[in-house]
């Protein structure tokens, strides 16, 4: 509980600095509010404070709260500014303007003095910053967030047809959507309002909501008991994002379900922009008190933007054929569904460094071994979101184990925080390399005295820190609302999701996706010739005795351990963290576990596996391009094999297009037949040949770059461990 968060890791950095202060922006310009994480919601200390549009029902609201809390009312309009000026508020509003009455208005506000209470706000005190600083440090912000469409309904029942700011001429939907853009930055906790709810019922969501904060725990291990974790102890988003696993060796996942969203709830973010429901959605799955929604935001306007992403959508999805749809996850700077978190997480992750203790002076470097696409999109990100935080990232790949244009993709990354390392081995080498440098106490010595570096494992940056599963939640919520904006479904109709999977991370988006109420019919497991997933789905058993890993056309997926399986038999099993941590340990041990029975029978009725062989991922890549005109890459392939196997044609079916196909483009213009038109062709005329076949999809800009520019900052090691550690003193001192 929030109360016994004094003794936590978060209560002492609180004591240490005084106040925790999040930066706020309203209206352009930056503001420093207090946000305080050490006591209890429902104390007799802190206010609860209402805020939303008139006609929001704040202050019936605020009646109901006061009665379901035994805490007094305070109404602002009629407790305070009516009183202190001896009139209605019309009159003071006609009397002064709008502007010197918000001025008037503010300065009123800031003579209230209240503990223990419910405060209704005035739809126009948020224009007051110094008066909203004010009032917010007494307590917890609520933006009752109503649909502007029932707010102009009550306006109109309530014979208001003009609100402070309104000016004669302006329309009073422009007031409404500009006060929107100010609550959006004002509020400690929002509730997203139905279409015509009552006041009763957005009284319990305010309730629920702050009971949610009250027993609110964090985060705990798939391999602990949820309920030994002591009340005196929290574990933190922050905690997590820097530790990456636990320390028992499991995974970390929040101490209370995931939160479901209702029907009507969803009905609220299908008209909104991308970034607009990413906000909302993380905000039910991230307690303020670990990263504060107006941080958040600024967080997620940053990593998806038109600068970044080629498609103002972000993550659009179009019609394949038939009752087929691609959700295309390749817009990104990298051309990888893999940018849809790691754009995001490390300015999370950067963000969770700076408030981990009391004058923190401690500087991370993270390794990373990589066969693909996570190199790239980590170099990315963190040179994007990470300069100059004291967080450098190494990559390590074999020099001859990836594809060209990943190679070039890589190497040309420039920024004093990243190095990129070509090894002359193969994926499993520099893997072992990476795991060495890790376990070197001489060198974690020597990175402790030379600096204060931690070296912190991939586990930092790969998909089973919370950190990336958080965005892919997003992408697969909005997939499922832009097919109801399009009008192919309605609210509430199932799909299908096909997804390509290796590490479980992306179908896991899908499976939480589905637990907040997105009805996802079937998760459809697409496996390569790696396929123990799919065996998984099939027999419950989890085999890799006899098998080695075999190198595909579709690398991102070339996996054999699946880590983020274990999230998903948490969850499924009821949260039974005994079972976890002996099917786990087993794996560990004699490469090896089986689930029956019921859980058996649960996990076949959510997954479908299954596989599809090199050939003929290779025909789809043509037979799709032959009938539709549109250019698969062998990832996006492997789904749509396996999507054509069990299509039943009932519903549609969202098929994952995780890599844009220029990422791989001699694999996929040999599937096309012009094997012989490649022969000694520069990457770059491999590009200039995928032009003029087809526009479906538009060729990726960013790589384009890449491919026609010089490698800047390559370097090529021998397979020495000793090579490596010194590459990474060198690259301390860049940092």
């Amino acid at each position: 509980m929030l109360s016994t968060l004094r003794n936590s890791v978060l209560w002492r950095f609180v004591e240490a600095q005084t106040i925790t202060c999040t930066t706020l922006r309203i209206r352009g310009y930056q503001q420093q509010r207090r946000l305080n994480t050490t006591t209890r919601i429902f104390s007799e200390k802190y206010n609860i404070i209402l805020m939303g549009s008139p006609g929001s029902g704040k202050s019936t609201v605020a009646r109901i709260l006061s009665k379901k809390l035994n805490k007094p009312s305070i109404d602002i309009d009629n407790d305070v500014l009516e009183p202190m000026w001896g009139k209605k508020i019309s009159e003071k509003l006609k009397e002064k303007g709008s502007k010197a009455f918000i001025e008037e208005e503010g300065k009123a506000l800031m003579t209230v003095k209240a503990e223990n209470s419910i405060i209704s706000l005035t739809g126009s005190n948020p224009l007051h910053d110094e008066a909203m600083r004010y009032i917010a440090n007494t307590g917890y912000v609520i933006f009752l967030d109503y649909p502007a469409k029932g707010i102009l309904q009550r306006l109109h029942k309530m014979k208001i047809d003009r609100i402070v700011g309104q000016e004669m001429g302006t329309p009073l939907t422009d007031i409404l959507d500009h006060r929107q853009s100010t609550y959006e930055q004002a509020y400690d906790i929002r509730i997203l309002c139905e279409e015509d709810e009552s006041p009763e019922s957005v009284s319990e969501k305010v309730v629920q909501a702050l009971k949610v904060l009250e027993e609110d725990q964090g985060y705990v291990s798939t391999r602990q008991d949820v309920k030994s974790v002591s009340p005196h102890e929290r574990t933190t988003l922050g905690e997590i994002l820097l530790q990456g696993l636990a320390p028992d060796g499991g995974l970390y996942v929040p101490a209370l379900q995931i939160p479901i969203l209702t029907k009507g709830e969803w009905s609220r973010l299908v008209n909104v922009g991308y970034r607009d429901r990413a906000l909302r959605i993380m905000e039910k799955l991230i307690n303020p008190f670990d990263l504060h929604p107006s941080k958040l935001r600024l967080f997620i306007e940053k990593a998806y933007n038109s600068e970044l992403f080629s498609d103002e959508k972000i993550f659009p999805v179009r019609h394949l054929q038939d009752n087929q749809f691609l959700l295309e996850l390749f817009h990104g700077p990298t051309g990888s569904f893999k940018d849809g978190a790691l754009q995001l997480m490390p300015q999370m992750f950067v963000d969770a460094l700076r408030h981990s203790q009391p004058m923190n002076s401690s500087r991370y470097i993270i390794l990373v071994a990589t066969s693909g696409d996570t190199g790239g999109a980590v170099l990315d990100g963190f040179r994007r979101h990470a300069e100059g935080s004291g967080v450098g990232v190494i990559v390590l790949f074999p020099e001859d184990g990836i594809s060209e244009v990943q190679r070039l993709q890589m190497t040309s990354m420039s920024g004093g925080n990243v190095q990129v390392l070509g090894i002359e081995g193969d994926f499993d080498l520099c893997q072992a390399m990476v795991k060495r440098a890790f376990q070197d106490q001489d060198l974690a010595s020597w990175l402790a005295a030379n600096g204060n570096f931690k070296l912190r494992y991939k586990n930092a940056a790969n998909s089973i820190t919370w950190g990336r599963l958080l965005p892919q939640i997003v992408f697969q919520v909005s997939a499922y609302l832009n097919l109801v904006e399009q009008k192919v479904i309605s609210l509430g109709d199932e799909v299908d999701v096909c997804i390509p999977t290796g590490n479980f991370g992306n179908i896991l988006g899908a499976f939480y996706a589905q637990a907040m109420g997105i009805p996802f019919r079937r998760l459809i497991c697409a496996s390569n010739t790696n396929n123990t997933l799919t065996e998984f789905i099939n027999s419950g058993k989890y085999d890799i005795r006899s098998r080695q890993l075999q190198k595909t056309q579709s690398p991102a997926i070339d996996i054999l351990k699946a880590s983020n399986l274990e999230r998903f038999i948490y969850h499924m099993s009821n949260r039974d963290h005994q079972l976890v941590r002996k099917c786990f340990k087993d794996l560990e041990e004699n490469q090896c576990f089986e689930v029956t029975g019921q859980l058996l029978e649960d996990i076949q009725g959510l997954l479908v596996g299954k596989w599809c062989s090199e050939a003929e991922c290779l025909q789809t890549i043509k037979k799709c391009f032959d009938k539709t005109g549109y250019l698969l890459d062998p990832h996006t392939a492997i789904a749509k094999f396996v999507a054509d196997l069990v299509n039943d044609g009932d519903v549609p079916m969202i098929i994952n297009a995780t890599a844009h196909y220029s990422k791989f483009i001699p694999q996929v213009l040999q599937a096309l037949g012009r094997k012989k038109d490649m022969k000694e062709k520069s990457v770059s005329e491999l590009f200039e040949m995928a032009h003029k076949i087809t526009e479906a999809p538009s060729m990726h800009s960013r790589l384009e770059e890449c491919v026609k520019s010089a490698s800047t900052c390559e370097k090529v090691l021998k397979p020495n461990y000793e090579d490596v550690e010194r590459e990474i003193k060198i690259f301390s001192h860049k940092i």
